[in-house]
């Protein structure tokens, strides 16, 4: 647990357009939502040291959040709505807010503290791709079987060994079992969402059940081959990533 002596802890509730940052982590030569939070909170900062914000978790390039969650420690007494406000004030561009702040318990961490995610994948199921809904929507031009979607779904909820499901970032994990609590399918066309709630998730793993999920909508695998691929623990060609582009962290619970 990270903890600066002396300092409040603060919680905020992130929201941002993915589609021009290169996901969250700071990297000194991208631009990240990370990299662009700490900046903002720079001049906040007693002797404008640099104070780490620390996420719920990373979202890749191009993917979304409504409710990005974040802790960090602040040596400054400042109300919620001048925190927030100071905060956007001091960002450059505006695909990237901060919605509200709380100051929390020290012992309060966005990663570990939290019960479960929701992240939410839209589709655009329509020939023609509407081109004001591009950037939030991946386009899939044929027909969708959603009782298909909605069967294969079923065999994703529970506690399962997920690996097959992930892909390998370079970097160790303690292990590749996960929860989902449920996967529901809305449909209203030319609109379908995927929102999928968990414990958490690995590298990737939200993108290919929507990946698999639309493979199946469109006939190329059958639903109860998601046990198969479950039970090999092997990632293959027949589980691909759905785009970046229709994924939304939605929410975090605490």
């Amino acid at each position: 647990m990270n903890r600066d002596i002396g300092a409040d802890r603060w919680k905020i509730k992130i929201a941002y357009d993915g589609t021009n940052f290169h996901g969250w982590q700071r990297q000194n030569e991208f631009r990240t939502v990370q990299g662009e939070i700490e900046n903002a909170i720079l001049p906040l900062s007693h002797g404008r040291e640099l104070v780490p914000v620390y996420g719920s978790g990373r979202t890749d390039a191009g993917v979304h959040a409504h409710g990005q969650i974040a802790h960090f420690d602040l040596k400054r007494e400042i109300t919620p709505v001048k925190l927030y406000r100071a905060i956007n004030g001091n960002l450059r561009k505006n695909d990237v807010k901060v919605m509200s702040a709380e100051k929390v318990d020290s012992q309060f961490d966005a990663r570990r503290s939290a019960v479960s995610k929701e992240y939410r994948y839209r589709i655009w199921n329509a020939e023609i791709m509407e081109p004001l809904e591009r950037l939030t929507h991946t386009h899939v031009s044929k027909p969708i079987d959603i009782d298909a979607m909605r069967t294969a779904s079923a065999y994703f909820i529970g506690t399962h060994d997920f690996a097959a499901f992930s892909a390998n970032p370079l970097r160790e994990i303690e292990s590749t079992v996960r929860t989902v609590n449920f996967i529901d399918i809305i449909s209203t066309p030319p609109r379908l969402e995927i929102r999928v709630n968990g414990n958490g998730f690995l590298y990737k793993m939200v993108r290919s059940i929507a990946g698999f999920l639309i493979s199946v909508g469109t006939g190329r695998e059958k639903p109860e081959a998601v046990t198969e691929i479950m039970n090999s623990r092997i990632r293959t060609a027949r589980v691909e990533s759905a785009q970046p582009q229709g994924l939304t962290l939605w929410q975090v619970n605490y």
